[in-house]
């Protein structure tokens, strides 16, 4: 089993300057996270967007990283991270871009999927926007961090502020490199949080 994609290539039709995979949340699908392709504006980069590989239990077209339903079960999330994991590394023979110009980003279950396996894997940087962290990430982690960047809206209904604020401490204490910022904002990607992502990335891979 490995995962579905959506794959896009620079809108330059020159090779692409990094990848940027794209991990939607819980509940949607690849193809709503392709749709913000337009407002990334990062036209010398190439995109992958995955499907998570389970059905969600009640939207007939979203997908699932693993079931949300019971508090702190997790049920899949093994088997999601180490097909993520294979598809990640699969990608340099694919579209030529080693993992040192790749990218891992995702929103809210997303998010979380992209601090867990991205801890392990030396990308050129994490995106975590509106994410939260796996109860044993710190026991997992690898010991060579790739820079990352933690952003969080203070009226986050769904993943609390507090959620972001543990992740920052947890990564920190690892040695992670964080960069942290919070917006006026919900449970959503915001234009201000593109914004930082195209920073970022152009930051990280230089």
């Amino acid at each position: 089993m490995s995962l579905q994609i959506i794959n896009v290539p620079p809108s330059t039709s020159q090779p692409p300057t990094g990848l940027i995979v794209c991990l939607h949340g819980w509940g949607a699908n690849a193809e709503d996270a392709a749709s913000l392709l337009p407002f990334f504006n990062l036209p010398n980069y190439q995109f992958i967007f995955p499907n998570a590989p389970f059905p969600h239990p009640h939207a007939p077209t979203g997908k699932a990283w693993y079931d949300l339903r019971m508090e702190n079960m997790y049920e899949g999330l093994a088997e999601s991270k180490q097909m993520l994991i294979d598809l990640l590394q699969s990608l340099e023979s694919t579209t030529g871009v080693p993992l040192s110009r790749t990218i891992l980003s995702g929103f809210s279950q997303g998010g979380a999927m992209t601090l867990d396996v991205g801890l392990q894997l030396p990308l050129a940087g994490l995106v975590v926007m509106s994410g939260y962290l796996h109860p044993d990430v710190v026991t997992t982690a690898k010991r060579d961090f790739s820079p990352t960047i933690i952003m969080h809206g203070r009226y986050d209904e769904v993943v609390p502020l507090r959620a972001a604020l543990k992740a920052r401490e947890t990564a920190e204490s690892l040695g992670v490199a964080v960069e942290y910022h919070e917006f006026d904002t919900g449970h959503e990607i915001s234009p201000q949080m593109l914004e930082m992502l195209r920073t970022f990335v152009n930051n990280a891979i230089a």
